[in-house]
């Protein structure tokens, strides 16, 4: 099969199974229902006690990033499901063409969404304040917007790893989201010099209007790029020495 044909094959993939294309489409609709609430209820009174406005701007992508993990871990978890593998492979044999053209569907997806989410809530939550709000033009706020949907589409890219290597959505969205959510925190209030390299924690850098923790805007970034090319790496080898 030609590039084009395997990278038509994995979109299909994708949009048909519905726990990944739902998975993508949550991390747009998860992130702007959250933004209506919290904006419509407690926005300007964040706007004015916030210290940085920008980076409150952009809360509801801590749960795009959970939609966008579960996405990057269901749409490649589908091939292990009822031996879809060993048909996948019948059709591509070289294994090496499958992952890539799989990490790169799955990127791309997740980074079209992510720059429509990122946008978005900047756009509506910042409608709520009024003359408290910041545009496009404030210093680092395009930036941030455009970073937004890059650090899903790592986020997504890394869970899509992790999962080539354990073969199981399960394990890694029982691994990922109780450390972004409970164990990045613990790990930062006990060495918040190593929290700052991890992959959540340093990708975003970017939404911030002032570096914080030592990190760059565009350095956090390249970081957490490195967590999810190392996975995904590492999946590839495992499909490479795996039995289907």
């Amino acid at each position: 099969m030609s590039v084009t044909a395997v990278l038509h094959s994995e979109w299909i993939k994708i949009r048909s199974v519905r726990a990944s294309f739902g998975s993508l489409i949550a991390v747009f609709a998860a992130t702007l229902a959250i933004t209506l609430l919290v904006y419509s209820t407690v926005g300007r009174a964040e706007a004015i006690g916030g210290e940085d406005p920008l980076f409150g701007a952009f809360y509801a992508i801590n749960f795009a990033q959970i939609a966008a993990i579960a996405f990057g871990a269901t749409a490649v978890s589908s091939e292990y499901a009822g031996g879809a593998l060993r048909i996948s492979l019948s059709a591509v044999p070289r294994r090496g063409l499958l992952c890539a053209a799989k990490a790169a569907v799955v990127g791309a997806a997740a980074l079209a969404v992510g720059l429509v989410t990122g946008f978005t809530t900047f756009l509506v939550g910042q409608a709520f304040l009024r003359e408290y709000a910041i545009g496009l033009d404030a210093p680092g706020a395009l930036r941030a917007c455009v970073g937004a949907g890059i650090y899903l589409a790592l986020m997504a890219l890394f869970a899509a790893g992790l999962t080539l290597l354990l073969r199981s959505a399960v394990a890694v969205l029982s691994l990922l989201i109780p450390f972004i959510l409970i164990v990045s925190f613990v790990i930062g209030d006990i060495a918040e010099g190593a929290s700052r390299y991890l992959p959540d924690r340093a990708g975003q850098q970017v939404l911030h209007q002032e570096a914080a923790g030592g990190l760059g805007p565009w350095t956090g970034l390249a970081v957490t790029a490195l967590w999810a090319a190392a996975t995904l790496l590492a999946g590839w080898w495992a499909v490479r020495r795996r039995d289907a």
